[in-house]
């Protein structure tokens, strides 16, 4: 089951960066926080408008764009 329809691209939100459910959370800044050690329920705890599907949606951005050259959001806000 993808949850990749949580990401989505504005260039009126964060620039135009993929970003979750178009809120000002870019995918890069939660790869930055796993990538640095937090668990996906400290995230969570310091994030309340954040869900675990959202969380698993850039991790699962990340897993494609780090296989590919080019990764396009599927949805926009």
């Amino acid at each position: 089951m993808s949850r990749l329809d949580r990401i989505t691209s504005d260039p009126a939100i964060c620039h135009g960066q993929p970003a979750i459910r178009g809120l000002r959370y870019p995918v890069e800044t939660l790869l930055e926080l796993l990538s640095s050690g937090m668990t996906i329920d400290e995230v969570l705890e310091d994030y309340p408008d954040l869900e675990r599907d959202d969380v698993l949606a850039a991790l699962e951005f990340g897993a494609l764009a780090a296989g590919r050259s080019r990764t396009v959001p599927l949805g926009a806000a």
